[in-house]
Formats: C-alpha cells, structure tokens, sequence
C-alpha cells in the first residue's frame, strides 16, 4: 500500500487504488472534532448526574436524584391530590344537586365513564345498549323499570336487583301463565300486549285477560308503573324482545334478569359517579315518577305480578 501526495490537492492519499481512482486522506473539519470532544465530555458528566448505566433490577442512581419514575410518581401525586378534591365536592353533593353544578357534574359523568368501563360493559356493553337475547337492559333509552331519575339510578346500583343478601334490593317478580291461562288465552294475551304498541290488532278477550291478570302492575293501558318494577308495554322498547314469540315465552315462563348491588363493592362516590354517567346517556329523567311512601321491600315486591320483559 503506496501513500502519496495528490498534487492538486496537496493532500497525502490513503494507499487505496480501483480502477485507477485512489482515495484521499482529508482530515475532519475541526468543527466536528470539536463537536465530537464536546459531546464525550457531555456523556462522561451526564453519566455522573444522572440514571445511565443498568444494573441488574435498576440503574445507577445520579448524583442529583432524577429519575423519569421519580418525576411520573410526582405528578401522579399531584393529579391524585386534585382528583380527591374533586371526589371530596361530589361526596358532599347531593346527587339530585348534581346537575346545578355542571362542571362537577361533567366530572362526575367523566369518573362514571371510566368506572363503567371496568365494572358494566360485560353485561350491558361499551355503548350502554345492553344485549337483548340476555335480558340485559339497554340505558341509552328513556324506559326505565324502576324509574331513571339520578336518585333512582343511585338507588338501584347501590342495592342491585333481586340481589340476594341485598336487603333493600329491587325485586319484583311476574308469576308464570303457563297452566294458569290455556293456549288460546295466552295468545288472545299476546296480542292484546302487541296492540298496545300497535304491533298487532287488539282483541276483546286479549284485553279482558289483561285487566284481569296484568293491568294491576302494568297499568290498564300497559304504562307501567316504576314504583312496583313493571315495566311499559306501550312503546316499542323491550327487554327481552317485542315479537309474538318472545312476549308468548315470556308470559308462559317469564325471566327475571339480576344486576349485583354495588354498595361495599364500589365506594359511594364511584357509584354516584356511575349514576351520573348511566343518566347523561339519553334516558334519564328529570323528575322522580309518583312513588309510594315506603319503597317496596322484596317481600312485598314479590307479591306484585311486576315483570313482563316489556
């Protein structure tokens, strides 16, 4: 390997030829030399102040203490302490006084958002609409079995529904028909409930059956009545599915869906939050429908023919 000098150039060649053509040896630019020794010389403070080399379950600590997990723990903290401040105001806030506040209350649809997203969405979905075919209710509607206030809402994620263990559960059960009315009731019956939503014709034994059996829960004209469980058979909204079939089954041998009582699994504000979210889906109401005294119990629930699938 023969170094010479390029003439035009002046500078010395590295030795290599292809082909005729040979490579010269030009010296970096002293700019990035310098350059160069200034960032080894940043690696080599950089390494002392800071987190850089790993060791087996962490890394060398730093002469100042930083650390990235450091920081995020930091502000962590800080949007906790602001987050219990927030939790703090809705706890202290009457749920029906929610709605006077709109940013607490944006808050607390916010928090509820989040909560259902980890404790409902397996039974009544990401988007709220429920599933039919399992009896799990859609809440983005404005029918509600026992009614879709705040205070409601409140109440029935607190005590679930025919909860067992839950003293102050919503219960209401519907007797099954089969054996008690003969095919051709039950079908006079279906149509009479298909009419109410102009599914289907009425017809006068339908409708005498239905005042008989039916219309002490469900209304004479199948609005419903939240206070005991019953749900609307006047709209075109139901839980278990509106076609001939499936109101038939459900007069024959009806189902009855359970939703677990969230009091002592969630905190009180989680469910309050929960409430507010389930309410700002569409549905809720504004005002509490006629209610007795004294909500009924289980016992006294049971005794009530309430739940068609409606």
């Amino acid at each position: 390997m023969t170094k010479r000098i390029d003439q035009p150039t002046g500078t010395e060649t590295v030795g290599h030829e292809w082909d005729g053509i040979e490579e010269l040896n030009t010296p970096l630019p002293r700019w990035w030399l310098w350059t160069f020794y200034a960032s080894i010389a940043f690696s080599a403070v950089y390494v002392v102040l800071y987190p850089a080399w790993p060791l087996v379950d962490r890394a060398t600590a730093g002469t100042l203490g930083w650390s990235s997990r450091g920081d995020l723990a930091k502000e962590m903290s800080a949007a906790e302490a602001a987050r219990q401040g927030v939790f703090a105001q809705i706890a202290a806030t009457n749920i029906e006084a929610l709605p006077a506040n709109p940013e607490l209350m944006q808050a607390a649809v916010s928090g509820g958002a989040a909560a259902f997203k980890v404790n409902c969405v397996q039974c009544h979905g990401a988007g709220a609409a429920g599933y039919q075919e399992f009896g799990y209710p859609n809440l983005n509607d404005d029918d509600w079995i026992w009614g879709g206030t705040l205070a409601d809402i409140e109440f029935t994620l607190n005590h679930g529904i025919r909860w067992e263990g839950a003293d102050a559960t919503r219960a209401s059960y519907m007797p099954a028909f089969e054996g008690v009315l003969d095919t051709g009731q039950i079908g006079a019956v279906t149509g009479h409930v298909l009419s109410l939503s102009g599914k289907a014709k009425g017809n006068a034994a339908g409708a005498t059956i239905f005042a008989e059996n039916c219309a002490a829960c469900h209304g004479p004209a199948g609005a419903g009545m939240p206070e005991v469980g019953a749900p609307a058979l006047n709209d075109a909204i139901w839980l278990y599915g509106g076609s001939q079939a499936a109101v038939t089954k459900q007069i024959r041998a009806p189902r009855h869906g359970v939703m677990p009582a969230w009091q002592g699994r969630l905190d009180p504000v989680t469910i309050k939050m929960l409430a507010a979210y389930v309410h700002s889906r569409g549905g809720g109401q504004k005002a509490a429908p006629a209610r007795p005294a004294t909500e009924p119990t289980g016992d006294v629930a049971q005794t009530k023919k309430a739940e068609n699938d409606g």
